[in-house]
């Protein structure tokens, strides 16, 4: 089969195309055989190394430690499964699901075996394959915060990063609980978010929400670019502040 193998850390040109053994699924694994998969800002941090200083030591010692070791990047995926192995209950030759590869990674491929019991599940008729391949990482992310969040319905709710794949999903998701959602980004994406739901748009390179004087029942910083004291002032009398992928600095500020 074919797949893209990452063979270099740094720019794209470590991915080359190449004929690879097409795998044969475990007992409790399928094979699915990938209609779309995804870029996503994880896969291109790893593939250029620009990650947090503390990783970078034990993620080398795991992918390699000159060169990764002829692995296929991606972790979105959506197809069809092509074939089960003997214990898998949950699906059948012919259905089409979408999930998350996890550490497996694997996406940028034909073919990709994923356990039954993993982060995979059937893809919605009325949704291509594309859409789907979209879903997972923001999907599961977003879902995470905005329930951790307990956003009720007339809460005013801000999300910081809005136009990513976090925090599009968490638009949604958040009005969908009736919020009042303002979306925060840069001006190319305003529209967008408007188009998804969103009641309030602000511009960061015109306007620091932290400086607004306006206050939130829940402020979500998907970019963990905002004032961290500047947010805690943008809240409400009990709420609450959630932050995607924290630095060792809001690690510790969290405890």
């Amino acid at each position: 089969m074919r797949a893209v193998v990452w063979t270099k850390y740094g720019t794209a040109d470590g991915l080359l195309l190449r004929e690879v053994e097409k795998p044969a699924p475990k007992a409790n694994e399928v094979l699915i055989r990938v209609h779309a998969s995804t870029v996503t800002a994880g896969d291109c941090e790893l593939r250029s190394f620009k990650l947090l200083l503390w990783l970078r030591l034990p993620v080398r010692l795991w992918l390699g430690l000159r060169n990764p070791r002829n692995i296929i990047l991606g972790q979105e995926v959506a197809g069809e499964i092509e074939a089960i192995g003997q214990d898998v209950t949950r699906f059948r030759k012919g259905d089409q699901v979408f999930g998350w590869t996890g550490y497996h990674l694997g996406g940028y491929a034909e073919y990709l075996c994923l356990p039954e019991r993993g982060m995979l599940t059937t893809k919605p008729a009325n949704t291509t394959f594309a859409e789907a391949a979209a879903v997972p990482v923001g999907g599961l992310e977003a879902l995470h915060f905005v329930r951790r969040a307990n956003i009720q319905s007339g809460q005013k709710v801000l999300i910081n990063g809005a136009g990513g794949s976090i925090g599009t999903i968490a638009v949604q998701l958040a009005k969908s609980f009736g919020a009042e959602v303002t979306a925060v980004d840069s001006t190319e994406k305003l529209d967008m978010l408007r188009s998804l739901g969103a009641d309030q748009v602000i511009d960061y390179t015109q306007a620091d929400f932290t400086r607004s004087g306006l206050t939130y029942d829940v402020i979500f910083d998907v970019v963990r670019k905002s004032s961290f004291s500047g947010s805690l002032r943008s809240l409400k009398q009990n709420g609450r502040y959630l932050l995607a992928n924290p630095g060792l600095s809001q690690m510790f500020r969290a405890w």
